[in-house]
């Protein structure tokens, strides 16, 4: 088993206990007539479920993960365009 030295100061036994708190930013995401559902979103064992339609604060990492899902989603379809242009060019 590993052995846990204790902090050299007091400056440093501070440090070990600060607990670092997500920047929380404000959000909406659109209610379509076809995207109505909350939406959920799991980081690291912490789930959120997000309403549609109203403004809400989450932690900035919620709002990354978000992001990165909207920009692999317009990834997909693009390629998905990309494919089909080929397949009608045969």
């Amino acid at each position: 088993m590993g052995r846990v030295t204790p902090p050299h100061n007091q400056k440093e036994a501070i440090m070990a206990t600060e607990v670092k708190t997500p920047k929380k930013v404000k959000i909406k995401l659109p209610l379509t007539r076809t995207e109505k559902d909350d939406v959920y979103v799991a980081v690291n064992g912490k789930a959120f479920l997000i309403k549609r339609g109203e403004t809400v604060e989450v932690p900035d990492y919620v709002a990354e993960v978000l992001q990165h899902k909207e920009d692999s989603l317009a990834t997909a379809m693009e390629y998905e365009e990309e494919a089909k242009k080929r397949l009608n060019d045969l």
